[in-house]
């Protein structure tokens, strides 16, 4: 067994289930033991940010190790505004990267590829990586494969590993397992007194769950927890289609002034607010319309537990959650929440289409046809998924990066092997749109919605007197067919309800519609957030 191979039976014992890459000449010698060895499928795709999104999206579904694989330089540093984004959400991704061989030093001159240093790219990736090493010694690579690795798990964050380009068929020994050490046993009994006797004070507690539960596979226990203490349960704005297919007191997503009326007085009324894997955002908190006061609120998150001003570090979510069951017993207590009302039926008429018009057909699509997974990019294209019905979403949140959807989308089909459903703006279409092209060699045939008002909608709402924000008509259903799917452009609700109908009945290439909305047009949810914000911002106080 050489290094590489070695890794490889390391990610796959970690949960990883394929790569996502693009080789380059440092990569060379490891992109073909991955190919030859087959111990992971290789996915390999146009564009570096594309393969960091796809691969996020592969570890978001999963929740387990996402991978992607590139060269050095060109090829990773081209790649780091994905991790960042997979780093701000709190996504296990690991980044494979060649490197220069173990004597390129020493030729005296520069390396193609270099930046500053030969360490450059290393350096970099520290500040958007929780972990980090340079496989140049056999003898260490196994223990430090298995410490990198542990560490993308347990902190749930993008870990980076090197392979000089000399070293990738060097002999090595398979990589160990590592059990991680457990909390505190006393710390996290001390941890779960104090949360139930919150919870057993409040007169109006609720539990909010995160990107957390998710990333670490929680949302059945959670969705049990919430049962057995008779908590009415929301998500965040990022933890969008958790425990979609658990059977939870779900009242919908918190969205302060731009959400459901219920939902945000539940939360920010709430004497006992319990944030169960909850980033600190201002996504997830900025449109608040009642302050709400943290210290007083039930933290988990970051492996520590946080209530008013104490803290307990070192407990992990999963070792919480399975306290906190062992703690409790199923409940006969019986509740009714108000769940989120969606948009249904669409007029079969030739309106012309508002954002809203596009979750009402969908909401219709998979009430008739079954639920499919959604990729979404930044922008109204996410807001507007706020009024479909709650399935498995993944989004860039918080970190709100464009060209995330498409990518995501791909590696969405690729992980979870079911046909997705991609919300994106014309805007985000341009950068990454045309990884489609790379749909016909892997078989995916996702159904891609653009929504194309030719401008920047979401950036015009803030600055409406910039003409920077227009675009161009691109005509992009007319390029489908090059790439290898099927496009349509649509502008009323008729021709929507059409398509939808048409792409889902249509198996083995991807299926683009181009949904043409007015300037100014906004998803409601969208109208209020812009709203709720100037307010806020005009009236900090």
């Amino acid at each position: 067994m050489n290094i590489t191979e070695s890794l490889l039976h390391a990610l796959k014992a970690h949960g990883a289930h394929e790569i996502f890459g693009i080789p380059g000449d440092f990569a060379l010698p490891y992109f073909r033991i991955i190919e030859e060895s087959g111990i992971l499928p290789l996915y390999t795709l146009s564009h570096e940010p594309g393969v960091g999104f796809a691969a996020d999206a592969s570890a978001r579904y999963h929740g387990t190790l996402g991978v992607a694989a590139v060269t050095y330089g060109a090829g990773a540093l081209n790649m780091v505004n994905a991790v960042a984004s997979a780093f701000a959400e709190k996504s296990p991704l690991v980044i494979l990267s060649g490197g220069p061989g173990k004597n390129d030093a020493r030729s005296g001159l520069l390396l193609h590829h270099q930046a500053k240093t030969l360490d450059s790219q290393f350096q970099i990736y520290r500040e958007i990586t929780c972990d980090q090493v340079r496989l140049d010694d056999a003898a260490r690579a196994p223990a430090d494969i298995a410490r990198v690795l542990a560490n993308c798990r347990r902190h749930s964050r993008p870990v980076y590993i090197e392979l000089p380009r000399d070293m990738v068929s060097t002999p090595c020994a398979t990589t160990p397992t590592t059990e991680p050490a457990g909390p505190d046993p006393d710390a996290l009994a001390a941890c779960v007194d104090e949360i139930l006797g919150r919870l057993a004070a409040a007169t109006a507690p609720v539990l909010m769950v995160g990107v957390e539960v998710r990333r670490f596979g929680l949302e059945a226990k959670a969705a049990e927890l919430a049962r057995r203490l008779a908590l009415p349960v929301v998500t965040s704005f990022m933890g969008r289609g958790l425990l979609a297919a658990a059977n939870a007191p779900l009242m919908g997503t918190y969205l302060g002034i731009a959400g459901a009326p219920d939902v945000t007085t539940a939360v920010e009324s709430s004497d006992g607010l319990f944030l169960l894997g909850v980033i600190i955002s201002d996504t997830n908190f900025g449109v608040s319309d009642k302050k709400i006061d943290l210290r007083k609120t039930i933290q988990a998150l970051d492996r520590r537990v946080t209530m008013g001003y104490h803290t307990y570090d070192a407990i992990g979510l999963e070792s919480l959650v399975d306290a906190l069951l062992a703690r409790t017993v199923p409940s006969d207590r019986h509740f009714d929440v108000k769940k989120q009302d969606y948009p249904f039926d669409l007029p079969d008429d030739d309106a012309p289409l508002m954002p809203l018009d596009i979750a009402t057909a969908v909401n219709d699509l998979m009430r008739d046809k079954g639920r499919m997974p959604i990729a979404s990019d930044i922008g109204d294209c996410l807001f507007t998924a706020m009024d479909m019905a709650n399935t498995e979403l993944v989004a860039p949140g918080y970190y709100a990066t464009m060209g995330f959807g498409v990518p995501a989308g791909i590696g969405l089909q690729a992980a979870s092997g079911e046909r997705t459903l991609i919300l994106v703006g014309d805007g985000a279409f341009q950068m990454t749109g045309w990884e489609l092209g790379n749909c016909r060699r892997f078989g995916f045939d996702p159904i891609v919605i653009v929504f194309n008002n030719q401008s920047w909608e979401m950036l015009r709402t803030f600055q409406p007197q910039s003409g920077f924000n227009d675009l161009d008509d691109w005509h992009f259903a007319e390029m489908a067919p090059a790439m290898g799917g099927e496009g349509v452009r649509v502008s009323t609700r008729r021709e929507l309800k059409h398509a939808l109908a048409e792409a889902h009945a249509t198996r083995g290439k991807f299926r683009l519609i181009e949904v043409m909305l007015p300037r100014g047009a906004l998803s409601p949810t969208l109208a209020r957030f812009v709203t709720g914000l100037r307010r806020l911002t005009a009236n900090p106080g």
